[in-house]
């Protein structure tokens, strides 16, 4: 069967190749599902990845599958398998456990080790293909009400974790009551991470560079939260008009916005960091301001990468609601679909020029 890889340590290196067929049986203790792949998102992360910047084989082979947004269904489960059946849309997560106690008790997303498994990023391979089989522990069913949102689940699995997280690091605070936020950047995860702090009744101001109306300005406002452009509004002068924010997601891409913010950050409130920059970008940031309110003011900066299979059923619940509490608006985000996996150039020539795609994504087989 068809799939599309890379070569790493080689840049631009993508290509077609096949794989063997999958079977449920390759998967221990009967708990393998064959999953037929109906659609695949790509992001930032398979361009880098493509730009030889990171990621791995996986052992004995030259080659690595990208693809870790999956959307699929269900074609042949194994005798114990339980929770999902023939004939179900699925997701799968992406990191796979290593051998840490955070790995054993199912938070690999926390893993203490130097070395993590991910699906079509690290060691194993993607779901760029037509057909994927994995442990019934990885999959994750999707509602047939929610299968036009198909590949959206994996970021919408970080934005929930990212939210949530900082949730549950202010526990310390013994009370808690956030009520402004700003989401930076308003790509995908920027986007979703609005529409989670929105259904946690938090007053939201989504900050990009583009001027409105844009697609992103267009969604946000359709979230009821409130897009800024830092082009006219820099992020000093929101700051001033509404106050700091009691929290800050960070959805950028970029280091420099992501120092920037902490000057932003109210008292006893969280930052978090959602985007890995892989450049070599030096900024200037007043280290001593920063210092000392971070200090006195009891700030906490947050690191949140990846999510396991808890944050995939919360989003999944808070992607439900949203389209209960605004119809229509998230279907917005998938906006570059490609045809078949032959077709896997325009796909990377999407990803690197088209700046204003917010979900490039590929039908790989038809429902």
């Amino acid at each position: 069967m068809k799939a599309i890889a890379v070569t790493p340590g080689k840049p631009n290196s993508v290509h077609l190749t096949e794989l063997p067929m999958p079977s449920p049986n390759d998967v221990p203790r009967d708990k393998g599902v064959l999953v037929r792949v109906l659609k695949v998102g790509v992001d930032a992360t398979d361009r880098e990845i493509n730009e030889s910047l990171y990621g791995n084989a996986p052992p004995g082979d030259h080659f690595l599958v990208l693809g870790h947004e999956s959307f699929g269904v269900v074609e042949e489960v194994g005798r114990a398998v339980r929770n999902v059946k023939p004939g179900d849309f699925v997701t799968a997560t992406v990191r796979r456990p290593g051998g840490s106690i955070y790995d054993q008790i199912g938070t690999y997303d926390m893993t203490s080790e130097e070395t993590y498994y991910e699906r079509g990023i690290n060691l194993i391979h993607g779901f760029l293909t037509e057909y994927f089989v994995d442990s019934e522990d990885y999959i994750v069913r999707v509602p047939q009400g929610l299968k036009h949102l198909h590949v959206l689940m994996e970021p919408m699995s970080c934005a929930a974790k990212a939210v949530q997280q900082a949730f549950e690091v202010q526990r310390r605070m013994k009370v808690w009551r956030p009520r402004v936020a700003y989401v930076m950047g308003a790509g995908q995860i920027g986007l979703l991470a609005t529409l989670v702090l929105k259904l946690r009744g938090l007053e939201v101001y989504t900050l990009a560079r583009s001027r409105a109306p844009t697609r992103s300005s267009e969604i946000v406002a359709g979230l009821e939260a409130t897009y800024v452009s830092t082009s006219e509004t820099p992020v000093e002068e929101l700051a001033r008009r509404v106050g700091k924010a009691d929290l800050i997601v960070d959805a950028t891409g970029s280091s420099e916005m992501a120092f920037t913010a902490m000057k932003h950050l109210g008292h006893n409130g969280v930052l978090v960091w959602t985007s890995i920059t892989g450049g070599s970008h030096t900024a200037h940031v007043p280290t001593d301001k920063i210092n000392i309110e971070w200090v006195l003011g009891n700030k906490l900066l947050l690191g949140s990468v990846n999510a396991n299979r808890e944050h995939f059923e919360s989003g999944i619940k808070d992607l439900a609601l949203g389209e209960v509490m605004y119809p229509g608006v998230l279907q917005k985000i998938l906006t570059n679909p490609v045809d078949g996996l032959d077709n896997y150039q325009e796909l990377m020539r999407l990803l690197v020029e088209e700046k204003s795609a917010l979900k490039v994504y590929m039908n790989v087989g038809a429902e």
